[in-house]
């Protein structure tokens, strides 16, 4: 049995706003088995003095696509599967390096990813899997050029539009393909419910899915006792999502007074996104981003931070997602600083690892540093809750990365 014990550290998560100083915590196994402002005593630890430092809980990225490793997603499906899947296990290993342990996948990765992670046959963050997102005809997750005709015979419901998702249509299509990727072992389902930045026929103002669909696909995510997430920028698309069954809201930059307070109502969570928006409009071009993808960014680009402050106002829960694309990964740990912009720091991280935890109804194992929680665990030289930019730089300032009582980075 593997034992650590971090004796005089600072915690920091969402439990309480202030720092607990001087603390000691016991790591066994996987899980944190004590948590102490007393010395703890074992003899069969190995000791580790973090005075000075920030001990907190993993970072937990609610929005990433990891198989999404160009910056045109358009293309994935000319990338071959096997090397796709290589070249994702290289940008997961770089999520879990940044110190984020814990990331749910937005439409893409299936419970094979997942469980390559669980079974050490890849490096990376505890993987959420919502399989191929699920999107209508000409929607957000229809990456098909306008040439390209739909065959007369295949169902619609069979045509993955490329690696990240799949049509589905009309009602009994739409049941058939959340039940066909909950069977494929989905954490969670997505759909597509409004339009798009990355795809190239849907304009941001349109709402996808009618209602019914809706209703139907979070019916049956009910039924597997899980949940939707949905893609939706727009008042009505945000506010059609939520009252049909929708749990978590992905980006919702266009978010107004009305439609949070449906998602209060609700008790929904918004996830926003903002510095993907802002790294595809600084760097999109270079990395091959479609035209007409950068012509849409600037409907969303410059309200992201608005939505939140809405979404703050009218007691909306926030969590925490990057949605980077490719190359422009590099920029995950970014999201807190600009957020931190809206809310502060202590919120940032709160989003980031308690409100999280939440989503994926994890609350009593991940987010946290309490006994029986999993060992995930960060030492940061310095306190993020008055320096969020000690969580960035590639974990510059992150001397020890810690998940499921495993080192993945430890320079004591």
């Amino acid at each position: 049995m593997a034992s650590f014990l971090f004796e005089n550290a600072a915690i920091l998560d969402g439990q309480s706003t202030e720092l607990r100083s001087d603390h000691h915590v016991l790591v066994e196994d996987n899980r944190i088995v004590e948590v102490s402002d007393k010395p703890i005593k074992s003899e069969t630890s190995h000791n580790i003095d973090v005075k000075g430092m920030t001990l907190m809980p993993g970072l937990i990225d609610a929005h990433v696509h990891v198989k999404a490793t160009i910056v045109n997603v358009g293309r994935l499906s000319d990338i071959p599967v096997s090397y796709l899947t290589a070249d994702a296990g290289k940008f997961m290993k770089q999520m879990l390096m940044r110190g984020f342990t814990t990331v749910r996948d937005a439409g893409g990765a299936d419970r094979g990813l997942a469980n390559a992670v669980t079974d050490g046959l890849l490096v990376g963050p505890r993987l959420f899997v919502s399989g191929l997102s699920l999107s209508q005809t000409g929607g957000h997750g229809d990456m098909r050029p306008v040439t390209s005709e739909s065959h007369p015979i295949t169902c619609a419901c069979l045509a993955s539009t490329q690696q990240l998702g799949r049509i589905a249509d009309g009602v009994d299509e739409c049941r058939r393909a959340a039940r066909d990727e909950l069977r494929k072992g989905a954490h969670q389902i997505k759909i597509m419910a409004g339009g798009g930045v990355a795809s190239p026929n849907d304009p941001i103002q349109n709402t996808q899915y009618s209602i019914e669909e809706i209703n139907a696909i979070c019916q049956e995510a009910e039924a597997a006792q899980t949940y939707v997430m949905a893609h939706a920028y727009v008042p009505k698309a945000i506010t059609r999502a939520i009252e049909n069954g929708v749990r978590t809201i992905e980006h919702g930059n266009l978010l107004d007074e009305e439609s949070a307070r449906v998602m209060s109502k609700y008790d929904a969570f918004l996830v926003p996104t903002n510095v993907t928006y802002r790294a595809l409009y600084k760097h999109g071009k270079s990395f091959g981003f479609p035209e007409v993808s950068i012509g849409k960014l600037k409907d969303v680009l410059d309200v992201g931070l608005n939505a939140i402050e809405i979404a703050k106002n009218n007691g909306v829960k926030i969590g925490h997602g990057s949605d980077l694309l490719g190359e422009c990964q590099i920029y995950q740990s970014d999201e807190l600083s600009i957020k931190a912009e809206v809310v502060g720091n202590y919120e940032a991280i709160r989003h980031a690892t308690e409100v999280n935890a939440e989503i994926l109804n994890m609350s009593e194992e991940l987010g946290v540093i309490k006994e029986n929680a999993l060992a995930d665990i960060l030492i940061v030289d310095g306190n993020p809750s008055k320096d969020i930019g000690l969580l960035n730089n590639d974990a510059k300032f992150i001397p020890i990365i810690m998940k499921d009582g495993v080192f993945y980075k430890n320079v004591f």
